[in-house]
């Protein structure tokens, strides 16, 4: 299983900022990360919070899984406790994703308190970020 974990004003995709953001729908999203799963033959597990404590109870279920993809909102920037979940998960690999070029916005939209305790970032490629990463978790050796 593969999980994908969205933070906060990601339930507002399609209606927040589309020239950033896009139009698609979270829920709309969500049901094309689960196809793409179920073409390789792996489940998607998809969740979305605006409450830093569910993001980290997530990631510590999604231990055993294949791998996680997390767009950790603005908790990218600030949040130690996501961090320290992502360390005591490993090795079950985590891919940061990020819808927008983060680098070219606000300047501390730039530092990641995630990033370097992740296995890759992905920044600015829009909402196929979701599904290279996805991509990326499922070339990776399964962690054990």
């Amino acid at each position: 299983m593969i999980w994908v974990i969205n933070g906060p004003n990601l339930h507002a995709l399609g209606v927040r900022q589309p020239d950033i953001y896009g139009s698609d729908t979270l829920e709309t999203l969500q049901g094309k990360w689960v196809e793409l799963g179920r073409q390789h033959g792996v489940p998607i597990q998809c969740h979305q919070s605006n409450h830093e404590g569910a993001i980290i109870d997530w990631l510590y279920e999604a231990r055993p899984s294949r791998g996680v993809i997390l767009n950790a909102g603005a908790f990218t920037h600030t949040s130690v406790a996501i961090r320290d979940a992502i360390v005591a998960i490993s090795p079950c690999p985590v891919i940061e994703v990020h819808i927008s070029n983060v680098y070219a916005r606000e300047s501390f939209r730039s530092h990641s308190m995630i990033a370097p305790v992740c296995r890759g970032s992905i920044s600015g490629l829009g909402v196929m970020g979701y599904e290279l990463g996805i991509q990326a978790i499922l070339t990776l050796p399964k962690a054990t």
